[in-house]
């Protein structure tokens, strides 16, 4: 079983990823789309912020959305393999309303389901990994977002770590 990874910015090359600014309204950092032919599981995810100082912890959710948020579009060398270099490429769906990071406009969502929730504090991080056979599975043609909101803006960096069923 191939994984794959993508985070909330474009592949790094010869500079490194550029952290993204929470904001203070709902801010959907990273998504992924599933296609109509295959599904997800979560294997893992994570952030990290650069806050300086202690302050209201962050609220971050790992949610499935029936709605696309208008994000900056991954391209293929953004969604990498992630436990064997030569696996086939992700299936997941690349565009502005499908796979990508640093959502612009977050959509009319009528319905969620959440895989993870956490009060983070913006000076430290996070990583979850779930147990083999208890991971948080996305159904085709849905959303897979990582949302933060903040009281006061920070950078941040988020990734997710899946394997496709």
């Amino acid at each position: 079983m191939a994984l794959y990874w993508a985070a909330n910015g474009a592949m790094p090359t010869t500079a490194a990823l550029t952290p993204v600014t929470t904001g203070t309204a709902v801010k959907t950092l990273l998504q992924i789309a599933t296609p109509s032919t295959k599904a997800i599981k979560v294997v893992e995810w994570g952030i990290s912020f650069d806050g300086s100082a202690a302050a209201t912890p962050i609220r971050c959710e790992l949610v499935q959305t029936d709605v696309a948020a208008t994000v900056t579009a991954h391209v293929s060398a953004g969604v990498q393999p992630y436990s064997d270099p030569n696996a086939p490429a992700s299936l997941m769906t690349l565009g502005t309303s499908a796979t990508g990071y640093t959502a612009t406009a977050e959509g009319s969502i009528t319905a969620t389901r959440t895989g993870d929730l956490q009060l983070i504090a913006p000076t430290t991080s996070y990583v979850k990994m779930w147990p083999l056979g208890r991971e948080f599975a996305v159904p085709v043609s849905k959303f897979l977002r990582v949302r933060v909101t903040a009281a006061a803006a920070v950078l941040a960096y988020t990734y997710v770590v899946w394997s496709e069923e």
